[in-house]
């Protein structure tokens, strides 16, 4: 979106006048049955990062091509600033349903704008919405992706030659720690000696601490890495020139990789967003709390690169298998937690929709790492 526009948009919102736009239009977020929703979409980064943003901004191309009129919003801080895209899609362009994507939109922003506009509804990526404390206008939105990187682990697994995994992540996060947890128990399903190595740069796009991270990991001996940061593509790239193999994470890294990619971890947003838009269309409130995996078509996994051997292919299937038709329990005990801790005790297992996974605060045993 050309930046004058936007900084014109937000000057008229500022004067007054976009007070009399809303006006003009109506109550701002009602919405009729049989009406389709006008539908805004906030990124924080690019939206052709091979990551994060590309995979939302995949979803929103398929409400475009549903015939949804869809606005989007790129490289928006996680600042007061995603307040003013947010108020300018409503007040100028109609919007009725808004999705700021990332983690950091949601509190205190996203939830300030649900109370100013109580009838749009507002949707977050993540797990922080709860339904004790929060508006009715608002909700969360998730992937069971742990599912898809538990057969990334058991894919780097069979490939490892030396046992080492690397990972590189942006911040210690209930959800961000289920995926390298996840990862390793699968990597530890192949080979129980097997280790993860994990390095937390600070933030969610961070180039210079990723490269560096994905080098040292390689320097110390590790030949399969993976990642929970907003764009793959600085750690797959620079794995690839170094020799080393990658599973991908938020969208299709593969072209990045051709010798290197073994598979990945992939959202469908366009699932979960056209359901959303498809209930605001016949009248309905879209869900508050939507969650689901493999089963239900939220995520996806990459296709198998060349490296991948036929064992590695047919235990990861065979799994995958499982966790599409009767389920397939990722954590489950006994399970300690890398300083020792027993964090789910023996004949203990937690599905998918176990709360308890959404505030998960530790790394398992086998990664090699902290928290803080």
């Amino acid at each position: 979106m050309d930046a004058q526009f936007l900084i014109g948009r937000r000057q008229l919102l500022k004067s007054g006048v976009a007070l009399g736009a809303a006006t003009a239009l109506g109550s701002p977020g009602a919405f009729a049955q049989g009406k389709a929703p006008v539908i805004g979409f906030i990124y924080v980064g690019p939206k052709d990062d091979y990551g994060y943003n590309q995979a939302h901004a995949e979803g929103a191309a398929a409400l475009k091509k549903a015939g949804f009129k869809v606005l989007e919003e790129e490289k928006v801080p996680e600042t007061v600033a995603v307040e003013k895209s947010m108020e300018s899609m409503i007040n100028l362009d109609g919007a009725t349903l808004m999705f700021p994507t990332s983690f950091g939109y949601f509190d205190p922003h996203m939830l300030k704008l649900a109370a100013k506009y109580p009838k749009i509804e507002f949707r977050h990526c993540g797990g922080l919405w709860n339904e004790a404390k929060h508006a009715k206008n608002t909700g969360s939105y998730f992937g069971y992706i742990d599912e898809c990187q538990y057969l990334n682990g058991v894919v780097a697994g069979h490939t490892s030659k030396s046992g080492k995994l690397g990972f590189i992540a942006a911040k210690p996060i209930p959800q961000v720690l289920r995926n390298i947890n996840a990862f390793t128990l699968g990597a530890k399903s192949v080979n129980p000696k097997a280790t993860t190595q994990v390095i937390f740069t600070g933030d969610w796009a961070f180039p210079v601490k990723e490269a560096e991270g994905t080098n040292s990991l390689i320097d110390q001996g590790v030949d399969v890495l993976t990642c929970h940061v907003d764009s793959p593509k600085v750690v797959v790239e620079t794995a690839e020139r170094r020799g080393a193999f990658t599973c991908g994470y938020h969208a299709n890294q593969a072209p990045l990789a051709p010798k290197g990619y073994l598979t990945g971890a992939e959202w469908n947003w366009s699932k979960v967003y056209l359901d959303f838009a498809n209930a605001m269309k016949a009248g309905k409130t879209p869900g508050n709390f939507v969650r689901g995996g493999l089963k239900e078509g939220f995520v996806k996994t990459s296709a198998y690169g060349p490296a991948v051997s036929e064992a590695a292919r047919k235990q990861a299937d065979a799994i995958k298998a499982e966790m599409m038709s009767k389920g397939f329990v990722i954590f489950k005990g006994p399970l300690k937690d890398n300083k020792g801790n027993e964090v789910i005790a023996g004949g203990k297992a937690l599905g998918q929709t176990d709360l308890a996974l959404e505030s998960m605060n530790y790394l398992i045993d086998g990664v090699v790492g902290a928290i803080g």
